[in-house]
This record gives structure tokens, C-alpha cells and sequence, in this order.
């Protein structure tokens, strides 16, 4: 990624199940192999690079969806989403139907040309962080989720935002910049809001937060002590501003929030490869394409992201 402009970031897991349980299975017999995450995905991208003409596009993916390095920290980690009757741990529970599809978008993706990468010992999301600070300077950035844990990504002075779709989809997806936070959780930054959301905790990903202490009120600590540093400091030092049940609640959780903030916080320094991310002006693999939409009666779809990329 050398060459200035508009990169968009997919939160590939995030779209392709949003597809899945979004777009009707039209199969006309169970034997037939399900394809409604692979169109629905397809006409995501469709969507997204007719209406914001991206110069640059990668779906960025998943290679551990639960990296060690956070799961040491707070082994509660995303346990709720450990596929149950399985020898392996770090085994995701996804749908049947949805983990046969998989191989299908990553050979699409092959095909368009479009650009896919993923980290071992890393989440998307530290993808796509890491992407966001590479790219910084070198024009706006947006990031497609449904995924709350990347509004600390936002950056108004580097014109990063979150395109967040877990409301509207990817067509009516909120534009999540650095008003938004403040309107939404009374915090002014990106960083912020990762502060915020350690003290607060978020059960989707196993992360208890401090007990006692809800959004409002670790936004009006932070609102006070500028950050969950200063609020640590401030408790360790006997801030009279920190009291009552508040300050019992906070001194019950230092040792949650001694190590949560390395589980919360987007590792910006995952060693992604240095690819060449700009939107393809050609379709890479005619012949797989040609295989998969006749295999798997994509045809439209596939000419639906051709005609969006304007590809030859």
C-alpha cells in the first residue's frame, strides 16, 4: 500500500455473518450448497464501492479470533463463542451452514483480485488497526463493522471513521466519527471510548468490566480524569474527587484493570505484510471466477461487484 487515497477496511467475519443471517437460503434442495453468506458478502462489496469509490479495499480477516496474548490476559475471553463438542479450545462455534462458505469468499476474493489479508496470532480488527495507522497521511480511512470495539479507531484529524452497520447494514451503515462518540457515549476520542469500554465491560466478548461500573459512569470518570490512566492515578494517590461506592467499586477491579486494557486495546502493532491493497482494474482469475458462479450460481452477484469496480 504505497499510493494515496481512500482506503476502505472490511471486518470480513463481522459482514459475512451479518449475510448469513440476513439473506434468505434460496436452495431449492438441502443437498445443494448454501450460498446465501457468499451473495450476501458479494452485494456488500457491490454496495460499499458504489457509494464511496474507494481507491484502496482489503478484507481483512480473522486468522485467531481468539489470540493467546489476549486470552492469558482475561482467559474469559470470548469463551461464550467456543464450539461446544470439540477437543480444541480455540475452536469458533460458527453455523454449519455458514463454515462450508468460508473457502467460497476467500476463492472470490482470490478471483476479483481483491485484496485479503490476515495475521497468525491475530484478529481483524488488529488487521485493521494496524492498516489504519499505515495509512495515516495518506487519505481517509473507513472501517465496515458491526463491531462496537473499533469506534477507538476514529480519528477526525487523520478522516478515520467507522462505518458501523449493525443497525442499518452496509446501506444505511452509521457513520461513526468523533461527534458520533460524543453524542452516543459522552466520550471526545477513539481512545476514549477503548477506555470506556474496559471500564464498562462487553459480554458479546466475555469481558466483565468493573462491577458496579455502568457507560455513564465511566464516562463521567473519564469526563474528570481525562483517561483510564489518569483515573487509575487519581485512585492510587487518594483523589478525593474518587469516592463512596464509586471508589470501592474501582479498588475491587485494579486487577482487571491492570490487564484489560491489552485485551480492549486494537494491537496497531501486528506485523501485517506490506501488500498491494489498491481496488483491482481487472479480474485476477477469470477462470475461477467463471468456476465458482457456475458451481455455486453466482453469476450476479459477481457482475454486480465487476460492474461496481468497473473492472475489465
Amino acid at each position: 500500500m504505497t499510493t494515496p487515497g481512500r482506503l476502505m477496511l472490511l471486518d470480513s467475519a463481522s459482514l459475512y455473518f451479518r449475510a448469513f443471517y440476513g439473506v434468505p437460503d434460496q436452495r431449492e434442495s438441502p443437498a445443494e450448497a448454501p450460498t446465501n453468506a457468499v451473495r450476501g458478502f458479494l452485494d456488500m462489496i457491490a454496495t460499499l464501492v458504489d457509494r464511496h469509490r474507494p481507491d484502496h479495499l482489503v478484507a481483512c480477516w480473522d486468522n485467531d479470533w481468539r489470540p493467546a496474548f489476549r486470552v492469558e490476559a482475561i482467559p474469559s475471553y470470548k469463551t461464550h463463542r467456543v464450539a461446544d463438542q470439540t477437543t480444541d479450545p480455540d475452536a469458533e462455534e460458527v453455523p454449519d451452514q455458514l463454515a462450508v462458505q468460508v473457502p467460497v469468499i476467500i476463492s472470490a476474493l482470490e478471483a476479483l483480485g481483491i485484496c485479503r489479508i490476515g495475521v497468525d496470532g491475530y484478529e481483524a480488527d488488529d488487521v485493521i488497526g494496524a492498516l489504519t495507522v499505515r495509512h495515516r497521511g495518506r487519505g481517509p480511512v473507513d472501517i465496515v463493522t458491526g463491531d462496537r470495539d473499533l469506534f477507538q479507531l476514529v480519528d477526525d484529524s487523520a478522516a478515520v471513521r467507522v462505518m458501523y452497520t449493525a443497525r442499518g447494514g452496509v446501506r444505511d451503515a452509521d457513520a461513526v466519527d468523533q461527534a458520533f462518540l460524543t453524542a452516543k457515549y459522552a466520550v471526545t476520542t477513539g481512545p476514549a471510548y477503548a477506555d470506556l469500554a474496559t471500564l464498562r465491560g462487553d459480554s458479546s466478548d466475555g469481558l466483565p468490566g468493573v462491577a458496579g461500573i455502568g457507560e455513564k459512569t465511566a464516562a463521567s470518570l473519564l469526563a474528570t480524569f481525562g483517561s483510564l490512566a489518569g483515573i487509575q492515578d487519581a485512585l492510587a494517590s487518594g483523589d478525593p474527587r474518587i469516592k463512596g461506592a464509586v471508589r470501592a467499586r474501582l479498588e475491587a477491579g485494579t486487577a482487571y484493570l491492570q490487564v484489560a486494557p491489552a485485551v480492549v486495546r486494537v494491537a496497531v502493532d501486528a506485523p501485517v505484510p506490506d501488500l498491494p491493497t489498491a481496488v483491482p482494474t481487472r479480474v485476477a482469475d477469470p477462470v475461477l471466477l467463471s468456476r465458482l458462479a457456475v458451481d455455486y450460481g453466482l453469476t450476479n452477484p459477481f457482475n454486480r461487484v465487476i460492474a461496481a469496480l468497473g473492472l475489465d
